[in-house]
């Protein structure tokens, strides 16, 4: 697909990441030539604000807008580009229209990252990958993407031995409605009242759930074994080592990870040059000076496009590590941002 100006369909455009996808083609410029905003038949006839190329709107006068469809299977003809965050069962039912309209299907879910013939893509780390699509290329978990981000800029100094991470996942990984029940039960906490428990297993509120998705046999948890599999299938390392923990945490926004690497070990990394790696990477920004105590904190990085890193240190526990911090907004890079890029690769 090399189309300069094409037309673009967002399918999940009412929800926390379909509505960023459109902020972001907005801010980024993206030169669709239409915007199609697709959803469920209630959300059909709204207006969601933009103010980019392609919307249904005056553009450029403050009062640009697309206008939600309800997205049926004709939703396609005439679409390029289909960027899908409707869910997995979504994806499924509709990848076929899509394919028979000519368009190419970007898609948020985990429905097909893991097939062969789907490529898993983030585009400071693997954009190369895209050129084997056909007809989908998946956005992998938003974990997983920032965590890749940062082991490609350190793989580029010596191979990667073995990873362990622990994630602090903000409710916005789960929807607006998780949101929402974090800003709800955090004034029930504080008033006294019952705590109204829905979109999570336990209280959000004030509390840390050790489990994001369902638990398997070995005990890990759904989203563990994404954030391993896709790992080794993005870097093109399908022995790395890597164990995984994943939290939700009473943040809004943003997640935040706690990363232990292993180099091998008959060649050393310092730190300064694990450093002066991450600089230079595209899309990190380093945010370590214990002096000033600058590090990255997902309160403060709503937003924000980077993956950031800090309290970059050895590991002496090991013979050759680096430990470190990492803070990305979900919803940017950890999704519509990953998935407007991909967009742009395929122009």
């Amino acid at each position: 697909m090399s189309k300069a100006n094409p037309v673009v369909a967002i399918a999940g455009a009412t929800g926390a990441v379909g509505r960023e996808m459109l902020l972001v083609m907005e801010q980024r410029g993206f030169p669709a030539s239409q915007v199609k905003a697709l959803a469920s038949g209630r959300s059909a006839g709204r207006r969601l604000t933009y103010e980019g190329p392609g919307a249904s709107g005056i553009y450029g006068s403050g009062e640009g807008y697309v206008e939600v469809e309800e997205m049926t299977r004709s939703s396609f003809a005439g679409v390029d580009i289909a960027l899908f965050s409707a869910g997995a069962s979504v994806s499924r039912e509709y990848r076929e229209a899509v394919l028979d309209a000519g368009a190419v299907m970007i898609d948020n879910s985990s429905a097909f990252r893991m097939d062969s013939d789907v490529p898993l893509v983030v585009p400071e780390v693997n954009p190369d990958d895209v050129a084997g699509h056909n007809g989908v290329i998946a956005n992998p978990n938003c974990s997983t993407i920032q965590l890749v981000v940062v082991l490609n800029a350190l793989a580029q100094l010596v191979p990667l031995r073995r990873v362990v991470c622990s994630t602090y996942q903000a409710a916005s990984g789960a929807g607006a409605a998780a949101m929402e029940e974090l800003y709800t039960q955090t004034r029930q906490f504080l008033e006294g009242e019952p705590l109204t428990i829905e979109r999570f297993a336990h209280q959000i509120a004030f509390n840390c759930i050790p489990q994001i998705d369902v638990f398997l046999d070995d005990g890990s948890t759904k989203e563990e074994w994404k954030m391993v599999v896709e790992t080794r299938k993005i870097l093109h390392e399908p022995a790395l080592a890597l164990a995984m923990t994943c939290v939700r945490v009473p943040v809004l926004r943003c997640h935040a990870e706690s990363i232990n690497v292993e180099f091998e070990a008959q060649l050393p990394v310092s730190v300064a040059e694990a450093r002066a790696a991450l600089e230079a990477a595209p899309g990190v920004a380093v945010m370590d000076d214990p002096l000033t105590l600058e590090y990255p904190m997902p309160g403060l990085l709503a937003g924000t496009d980077d993956v950031y890193v800090g309290r970059l240190r050895a590991d002496p526990s090991v013979q050759n590590g680096l430990a470190f911090w990492s803070v990305a907004d979900q919803l940017r890079k950890g999704a519509a941002l990953n998935a407007v890029q991909i967009a742009e690769l395929l122009l």
